[in-house]
């Protein structure tokens, strides 16, 4: 499937608002990688940067890879992409022997140890893996197509597992409506990350 065709499906939606040339994005939202929008979608609110997400619904979950995710099918990625210099990409992965590791792939190295350490200040329980040699290959984000490489700064590829989204067994009773204390740390983490970066 191309990224138009599930643009094209019933029940996916696309969202995007404009603000400042930092931006947050989560093209694998909704029910796919879930939570992800949540998060890149409330760091951009609070931190007055740009948003840019797909949502699929409960029904559907096709996976593009990000490097097939690309401006030329999307009029409103165009747009976003065009209108950021610098972006973080929120993506959730589950691995054996990563239950509790971020990981900070993209083509700004950067940014990843800027990102880096605000993740760390918010959540010291967790392992935070910048070095991009230390990332699964298949998790780096550093194929030139990839929308966290497109911006004229390039961005950070952020893989999330599902403790830190709350979709785990650790948080089997968290009944909201907002997210889990740790996700909620993660997005004061971007939101730091994002309002302090000097540019």
């Amino acid at each position: 499937m191309q990224f138009s065709e599930l643009l094209a499906m019933d029940g996916v939606r696309e969202e995007c608002q404009l603000r400042g040339t930092f931006g947050f994005m989560a093209f694998h939202g909704g029910d796919l990688e879930q939570v992800t929008d949540v998060i890149a979608r409330a760091a951009a609110e609070r931190a007055g940067a740009s948003y840019y997400g797909v949502l699929q619904p409960d029904n559907l979950e096709w996976h593009i890879p990000s490097h097939r995710v690309t401006s030329d099918q999307s009029p409103t990625l165009a747009g976003f992409l065009s209108h950021v210099e610098i972006v973080v990409t929120v993506h959730g992965y589950g691995r054996a022997g990563f239950f509790t590791s971020l990981l900070l792939g993209g083509g700004n190295r950067r940014l990843a140890t800027h990102l880096g350490a605000a993740i760390r200040s918010h959540l010291p329980a967790y392992t935070v893996i910048d070095d991009i040699d230390e990332i699964p290959k298949d998790l780096r984000g550093m194929h030139q197509d990839n929308p966290v490489n497109v911006p004229l700064h390039s961005g950070v590829q952020l893989e999330l597992p599902p403790r830190v989204r709350g979709s785990s067994p650790m948080f089997w009773d968290w009944e909201g409506p907002e997210p889990s204390p740790h996700t909620q740390r993660l997005i004061d983490a971007l939101v730091e990350c994002a309002v302090t970066w000097p540019g």
